[in-house]
């Protein structure tokens, strides 16, 4: 199996103009991000997909690899897609390009639940939420399971969980509130040319969540639980947050 990451990079955010490009305690963003991408055991190559020259030239400055994509593609997941059709591989990789600080553990995991069930077509992850704000929050986007951990749906809304309480529940006994699903995902090379062909479905265009469409078609989608967050960098705010943490 040829696991191959692509993160999809754009210099245009609208909170945040050119975020991976920022400099955190003296490399840009994007380059924090295809470090922790190498170190997974199960990726054989990481790429940039950009369609910035700025960001493209700064990946290669720092001896990453990057391919220029259309500005036409409408997601990262189109981007991704663009890149993997001229490349073979079994496996790809969907690692954000503002996650400075994805936990390696976290891509395992979500890899390894592709090569140990082979009749599943993506895999993401989810962390627990203990704090009823974010749970609320817009923001966060839940999700929920079923028994044999595929998402049954995920949504900005504080949908059903069975709340729970106790030191069995959450450690220090605080407060299970749900699950936020974590922003990454692991496709078979055929599903993910599978979704960009479909047009946006409903309930995507509904709740802003791109993954849904997977739903509406009738494609599983295999949710790992991880003990490790990850913190996106969206905002200035999120920006200094970051760099706070990796000085630590």
């Amino acid at each position: 199996m040829t696991t191959l990451a692509v993160i999809p990079a754009r210099y245009a955010a609208t909170r945040l103009p050119g975020k991976p490009l920022a400099d955190i305690h003296g490399k840009p963003l994007i380059q924090w991000v295809v470090e922790r991408a190498r170190t997974c055991r199960h990726i054989d190559r990481v790429i940039v997909a950009t369609d910035d020259r700025r960001i493209y030239d700064a990946v290669l400055a720092f001896g990453g690899e990057a391919r220029m994509t259309s500005p036409d593609c409408n997601s990262g997941s189109d981007r991704i897609a663009e890149v993997i059709r001229t490349l073979p591989c079994d496996l790809v990789v969907n690692i954000q390009g503002d996650e400075p600080m994805i936990a390696t553990e976290s891509v395992n995991l979500a890899v390894e639940a592709l090569l140990r069930d082979s009749d599943c077509p993506v895999s993401t992850a989810k962390v627990a939420i203990y704090d009823r704000a974010e749970y609320e929050s817009p923001h966060a986007v839940k999700v929920v399971t079923d028994a044999r951990g595929y998402a049954l749906y995920f949504s900005r809304s504080p949908i059903p969980n069975r709340i729970r309480t106790g030191p069995d529940a959450a450690p220090d006994g605080k407060t299970l509130w749900g699950y936020k699903h974590l922003g990454l995902y692991v496709y078979r090379r055929q599903a993910l040319l599978d979704f960009v062909s479909w047009p946006p479905s409903p309930l995507e265009q509904t709740e802003k969540l791109e993954q849904l469409r997977y739903l509406d078609h009738g494609y599983r989608i295999r949710v790992v639980e991880t003990p490790f967050d990850s913190v996106g960098v969206d905002t200035p705010e999120d920006l200094e947050r970051v760099r706070a943490l990796l000085s630590m």
